[in-house]
């Protein structure tokens, strides 16, 4: 699996001991990203990169596994993202929406960043922590919270969420959190495959007052690209 310009690699063919959960075990894969001198390693329980992944596993795995805990394509274009950033984020307070395997937050906080990963899933956050200690970062606090009811007395300089804009039926609190919880000056980055059911909460963020612009990421396969918007919102 690469992103146009780097040097990243996901094998499926490499074996790790299972993740034992209360559903019954589950596989594990490790993806890799290299970019200059650094690597860093992510478990997942499987990568949905293409179109067809993503149905295959909709029709045949989402009632097995958890999807936050999947290798999405949406998580690895905002991680690199995250990277082009580097001189801006040492010191600097993050929070990641709906972490799943905590690809983007982990880099940020290898950056230097503070970062509060969030998720309601427990498996999820148990592979974000997971992640966190494979990859020996520190600056890191993973917290179960629901969108629905978070709340943080810190404001955060970046709110990240990658692949969290598909169900319409959140993005009223979606835009609640950025709103009460980004700090002065601050920016959200949101990684999406340009589902059609995103655009309306970008439109009303822009219609309020958000200034928005977009990157372009290819995540490449041996069956295909995957291409990923990455959305940056910020007060006008």
């Amino acid at each position: 699996m690469k992103a146009a310009g780097d040097q990243s690699w996901y094998d499926a063919r490499v074996t790790l001991p299972p993740l034992r959960t209360s559903i019954g075990e589950i596989p594990l894969h490790e993806y890799r990203l290299t970019l200059g001198d650094r690597t860093w390693s992510f478990l997942h329980t499987g990568a949905v990169v293409t179109l067809e992944d993503e149905q295959r596993f909709l029709e045949r795995e989402r009632d097995r596994l958890p999807y936050g805990v999947m290798l999405w394509p949406a998580s690895i274009a905002l991680a690199h993202d995250v990277l082009t950033r580097a001189g801006e984020l040492r010191g600097k307070r993050v929070l990641e929406l709906g972490a799943g395997t905590g690809v983007p937050g982990i880099v940020a906080a290898s950056l230097g960043a503070r970062v509060l990963q969030t998720d309601r899933n427990d498996v999820a956050l148990h592979v974000c922590g997971m992640n966190a200690e494979r990859n020996r970062v520190s600056g890191i606090e993973v917290r179960s919270a629901d969108w629905e009811t978070f709340t943080s007395d810190e404001p955060f300089d970046v709110i990240l969420g990658s692949d969290v804009l598909y169900a319409t039926t959140m993005h009223d609190r979606l835009r609640a959190i950025c709103e009460a919880h980004l700090a002065p000056g601050g920016v959200v980055l949101f990684s999406d495959p340009f589902r059609a059911q995103s655009l309306p909460v970008l439109e009303a963020m822009d219609a309020e007052g958000w200034r928005a612009g977009l990157a372009k990421w290819s995540i490449a396969v041996e069956s295909g690209t995957r291409t990923i918007a990455v959305y940056e919102l910020s007060r006008r």
